[in-house]
């Protein structure tokens, strides 16, 4: 048996099939959520736009796959110089008149943030490992703590100034995760969160109302739906969150089903939920709707599977940067997951974010197959040996 048939066979098929479900579920939801979008060569938007998802899908295979069949201690050694790329088309970004921060190369758009998130996260886990063995004060807990404030805070910083919150808001679970698994010791871990808790109400009450008035205007909005219970009206700020919850809480068990069209009382085909992104900031509403609860509770139980498979493969990493790898990914999906979910059911004010392989998001689906290939990686280089036949 040849080393490449070995390493395909001994992959984690659980989580290779998990992912590819969710691609899959976000094909068909992606195709009724832009059914109010104008089509291209002779297609209706849905149809566009699934067959879109479709082809980010296939690029992001040969991605994966490529990616998972490496070891991931090569890979990582992109880290550094991917983060950096990603800071100067941040910085690029920031001198754009594009209203989602995006750049255009040829014919693909992306928004750099989403580059210089998984490059930060190899860039943590490179350092974090070998920076240590040229001195051993890289491996005191003070400096592992600077090292990740340094290089989550500056993109976080950046992404603030764009005024993209949903964005930015991604790096804080990134960093606490990273600084969780590298062993920070818990004297620390308590004074970190000594410290956030009194700068948070700095960074509320001075910091984001400089920086993004809208982003201010949201949280407040937010509060005082927590305080009354109702959102108050369904106009001007307030439209998006009052009907998109209305078409999470009214689907019941079943929902209307895939589709649905006015007549059966869909909220989506009246366009009441925000139609030009509805399929990929809103489309668990859409989902919600649709599929009622039981597609919802499908769709997140899928989620939870896939987080506690990459958990699983932290657990057997054979070194640090494997786990910082695996944690940060985690991080990412988990509060790419909680924003998106939660700001369609009140639980977060609105911060306009994909959720994971199941909203059209271009090229964040192959940045999102990258990392799970990545993760991938890490359970088939598990072990530091591994036999060869003669």
């Amino acid at each position: 048996m040849t080393p490449l048939f070995r390493k395909i066979l001994g992959m984690n098929w659980v989580l290779v099939l998990t992912m590819y479900g969710l691609l899959v579920f976000g094909i068909f939801a992606i195709e009724s959520a832009a059914r109010h979008l104008p089509g291209q060569n002779g297609l209706s938007g849905g149809e566009f736009y699934a067959a879109r998802h479709k082809m980010w899908m296939a690029l992001g295979t040969i991605v994966y796959f490529v990616t998972a069949l490496v070891d991931y201690r090569w890979v990582r050694w992109l880290g550094i110089p991917m983060y950096l790329v990603g800071l100067a088309l941040t910085l690029k970004a920031m001198g754009l008149d594009d209203e989602v921060h995006r750049i255009s190369v040829g014919p693909i758009s992306f928004q750099p943030a989403q580059v210089a998130i998984a490059a930060g996260i190899i860039a943590i886990a490179t350092l974090a490992q070998d920076l240590p063995k040229i001195h051993r004060f890289f491996a005191e807990p003070s400096f592992r703590v600077i090292l990740i404030a340094t290089l989550t805070g500056i993109p976080f910083l950046m992404v603030v100034k764009l005024g993209d919150m949903g964005s930015a808001l991604v790096w804080l679970p990134v960093a606490i995760v990273s600084i969780l698994v590298s062993g920070i010791p818990w004297r620390y871990l308590t004074f970190l969160t000594a410290m956030a808790i009194g700068i948070a109400p700095i960074a509320y009450f001075i910091v984001l109302p400089s920086v993004s008035e809208r982003g201010t205007k949201r949280i407040e909005m937010y509060l005082e739906s927590v305080e009354t219970g109702i959102v108050a009206n369904n106009e001007g700020d307030n439209y998006a969150p009052y009907w998109v919850s209305t078409a999470v809480g009214k689907a019941g068990w079943k929902g209307l089903g895939w589709g649905a069209i006015a007549e059966r009382g869909s909220l989506h085909d009246k366009r009441y939920i925000p139609w030009k992104t509805a399929h990929n900031d809103y489309i668990f509403a859409v989902i919600a709707e649709e599929q009622g609860f039981r597609g919802a509770l499908l769709l997140v139980t899928g989620f939870a599977l896939l987080l506690i498979q990459c958990l699983f493969i932290a657990f057997y990493s054979r070194d640090l940067a494997g786990r910082i790898i695996v944690g940060g990914v985690v991080g990412l999906f988990f509060a790419h997951m909680f924003e998106n979910i939660g700001m369609c059911v009140l639980l977060t004010p609105i911060t306009g974010i994909p959720l994971p392989l199941v909203s059209y998001s271009g090229t964040f689906v192959v940045i999102c197959m990258f990392l799970l290939g990545l993760v991938q990686s890490v359970w088939l280089h598990r072990s530091k040996y591994i036999e060869v036949e003669a």
